[in-house]
């Protein structure tokens, strides 16, 4: 693709990291050096990217996974999804399973549960939403019930000595006495990390229920106007300076 096929056009385009990104990290926020530079050779970068995957005009929900989403994250959904499929779960266990981690992949880390349910929430039903921000919380206490442990991840993550902070204790309980309390339980279940170099299971296993279960807007992810379009437009534009 030639020089003139992207945006801005014959001049330097600067990245300015987001401050969420670099925050508490002791590196340097460029900002101020890269204000100076501006002249007419060198702009703040607006739109797509050469050095990322450039989405079709109308991006679909695989379309994100297979440009946006970090590989370990991919992984991780589609065999969460596929154990939960193999298991004899229902289609929204199953796609809340292939959606739970999708903020932590391509968008933010912190909070991944609440985001990725305001994420979806436009284009999923209600309890695959509700579930998908619960799990981050019940991800946290065991349920003997149905054979749910704390993860063995979790000591290395945090430390052996780590506590929930108190909103995450209050959430797990609220969530405990919540009719799709289930539901999300079963995501923390199949919630299961994957660090091998072993192939991922193939997203056309879950074409059918994506179609049957995922409200695809016609203008396609970020391009309508859900309340959430500028998050799916963040993870397509993600260096843009405004």
């Amino acid at each position: 693709m030639s020089e003139s096929e992207w945006p801005q056009p014959g001049r330097e385009r600067l990245i300015v990291p987001a401050p969420v990104g670099i925050c508490g990290t002791g590196i340097a926020n460029p900002e101020e050096g890269l204000l100076r530079k501006l002249d007419a050779r060198h702009v703040m970068m607006m739109g797509d990217n050469p050095a990322l995957a450039r989405f079709p005009a109308k991006p679909t929900l695989l379309d994100f996974f297979r440009l946006r989403l970090q590989r370990i994250t991919v992984k991780h959904l589609l065999t969460s999804a596929s154990r939960a499929l193999d298991a004899g779960q229902s289609e929204k266990v199953v796609l809340a399973c292939l959606l739970h981690d999708i903020s932590n992949g391509a968008l933010i880390r912190s909070d991944h549960g609440y985001w990725g349910a305001q994420l979806i929430a436009p284009y999923v039903d209600e309890e695959i939403a509700w579930a998908v921000q619960y799990h981050q919380a019940l991800r946290y206490f065991p349920d003997e019930s149905v054979g749910y442990a704390y993860p063995d991840s979790y000591h290395r993550f945090f430390g052996a000595d780590f506590t929930p902070p108190a909103y995450i204790r209050r959430d797990a309980e609220y969530a405990r006495t919540h009719r799709w309390y289930m539901t999300s339980r079963l995501v923390t279940l199949y919630d299961i990390y994957f660090f091998d170099d072993s192939p991922p299971p193939d997203t056309e296993r879950f074409e059918d229920i994506i179609g049957r279960h995922f409200r695809q807007p016609a203008e396609g992810l970020g391009m309508d106007a859900s309340p959430s379009a500028h998050m799916w437009r963040t993870m397509i534009w993600p260096n843009n300076f405004l």
